[in-house]
Formats: C-alpha cells, structure tokens, sequence
C-alpha cells in the first residue's frame, strides 16, 4: 500500500498521488509491492537497498548516510494479541525534498500520524516529523510494557491459586516480549545517541536540519527510550524471579505428593504383609479359630495405625 500525505501550513494533512508527487511530502509505503518500490525509487532517487531494508523482519536498528538520503531503521513495537508482543523494523528516509516510511505492516505508531492528529506535526519539517515518529514510539513501548506489568500481575495471582501450564506459558510468552523489546530498545538507543552526533556533521547537514526545538524533542526521545529500556530490564528480572518462584513451588508440591504417596505405600503395605503370612497354604497359627479374620484384620489395622502416627510425628503427611 502506497499513500501520499502532505501538511499545509494551516495543519490540514491532504493526501496526493505519484501524479501529484510535492515537496515536502510524506510518502508512507505499507507491505510495498516491487513495481511500488521501483516507481518510489524512481521519483525520490533513492536507493534501493534503503527502501527494501525494513522488508527483512529480523533487521536490526542502525543508520545508513549516503550523498542526498539518510536512513534511519528502527523497531517499533506491536502487540499481536492480548498477551503476545513483538517489534517490527520501519525505515525512514529523509531527502532533501521527502520523508519515506517503508514497513511490512500498519503499525500504531504511523497510525497516529492521521487527520485527526495533523495539527500537531507538519510532514515538510522533516526532521521533527522524524523525531516526532521516534518519540510516538517510545511512548508506546513505555504503553505496552505497563500492560505487560498488569499482565505479570494477573498471571501471579492466578498462579497462587492454581499451577495450570496455560498460565505458565502465558508467562512464558510476557518474557518472550520482554526480550524482543529489550534487544529492539538497545539498539534504538545506538541509533538515537548517533542522530544526536550527526547533528554537527556537515554532510548530513543539508538533509537532517536539526533547530533547538528538533535538538529538544530528540533529547525526549533519548530519554523516554532508556526509561523503556531500564522498565524493561526490571520487568525482566521480576517475571525471571517470578518464573524461579513458581518453578520451585512446583518442585516443591511434586515433592509434598511423593512422600505422602511414600507414606500411603509404607502404610498399606502393613496388610499386605500380614495376611500374605496367614494366607501361606502350611499350618498357621488361628488356622482353626472362628475369630481368625477379625483378630488378623484388628491386628493389620492396629499396626498401620501406628505406623502411620510414627510417619505423622517426622511430618511425612
């Protein structure tokens, strides 16, 4: 999907065509298909390797400068389900007349960027459409993580009352996003520390055009992303504990149920022992008496009794 949008000075966003290409425009390219690569490529004169480096979803974060484009790739976050979190690589291009943003999905975060919105960013201020991309994703890993913290909690609970493997790979899977944001974050912060090095760079100069308000705004989002990273790094750690806890509470229990299936075997095997004596086919004593079953039966019932009192007494139940 390829749509053209462009802010005028008075903040309405209007959307264009390849026809009616402006400058100053934002082109926003969704599950590109070749021949939209091509045509974007042709229009923009940007190279190609910069527009297909989001197509790969296990591309990592860095920044490529050439002579008239820069390319910053970041991860931003997505949330597949109710309890499923992942990133996904979005590239933005900056020209000297566009802002490219190339990326397998529709994501929350370009999504903001609507007419509803338009009034708060400008798609030809390039540089702080840029960082204003950066920062609405910061916002929302901080958002996602403090599900993740609600999430851990109701899992917690849960698992108080009741060792079900459903809410255990429940918290498998909070981990697993966990960890995706914290490798996603790490190198976003390489990438936001060497924006903010570019800003003094004259070959970038020309294209990244960075005011104080720009230097600003790119400050904010060098610190909401390593309060996202140290939010991660102690969710991280809890749901670890939290995982070693339950883990040992289970081993725990399996431990509690052997020795009480230990205790029961020790126990009932008192009866067995005694009427397999007295079920021998030689003399015995009682073989003639009437009461035999009775005093056999009072005799098995009296030395499982106390047996089980003495395994009682060392705590085996």
């Amino acid at each position: 999907m390829l749509r053209i949008l462009k802010s005028h000075e008075s903040g309405r966003l209007v959307e264009l065509d390849l026809n009616t290409l402006e400058k100053g425009a934002w082109i926003n390219i969704i599950d590109p298909t070749p021949y939209e690569l091509k045509i974007v490529g042709e229009l923009t004169n940007v190279e190609p390797d910069f527009l297909r480096s989001a197509l790969d979803d296990e591309e990592r974060s860095h920044t490529d400068v050439e002579d008239d484009a820069i390319m910053v790739l970041t991860n931003v976050p997505v949330m597949r389900s109710y309890e499923s979190y992942d990133t996904l690589p979005l590239a933005l291009i900056l020209t000297k007349e566009y802002i490219i943003t190339v990326c397998l999905e529709e994501t929350p975060v370009l999504s903001e960027f609507n007419e509803r919105s338009s009034r708060f960013f400008r798609t030809f201020k390039k540089t702080r459409f840029l960082f204003q991309i950066l920062y609405k994703s910061a916002t929302f890993y901080l958002r996602y993580l403090r599900q993740i913290s609600k999430l851990s909690d109701e899992v917690e609970h849960m698992l108080r009352d009741s060792m079900r493997n459903r809410d255990i790979l429940r918290l498998l899977e909070l981990q697993k996003g966990l960890t995706y944001f914290n490798a996603a974050l790490r190198s976003d912060g390489a990438v936001l520390d060497k924006l903010l090095r570019l800003r003094t760079n004259p070959q970038t100069q020309p294209i990244l055009k960075m005011y104080e308000e720009d230097e600003d705004l790119l400050e904010d989002v060098i610190i909401e992303n390593k309060q996202a990273r140290e939010m991660v790094e102690m969710y991280s750690k809890i749901l670890a504990r939290l995982a070693d806890t339950f883990s040992s509470i289970i081993s725990n229990n399996q431990n509690l149920v052997m020795k009480f299936l230990a205790a029961m075997t020790i126990i009932l095997a008192i009866p067995t022992v005694i009427s397999s004596f007295f079920g021998m086919n030689v003399p015995v004593p009682l073989a003639t008496s009437a009461d035999a079953f009775l005093v056999i039966a009072g005799l098995s019932v009296s030395i499982a009794g106390f047996m089980a009192f003495v395994l009682w007494r060392h705590n085996m139940f």
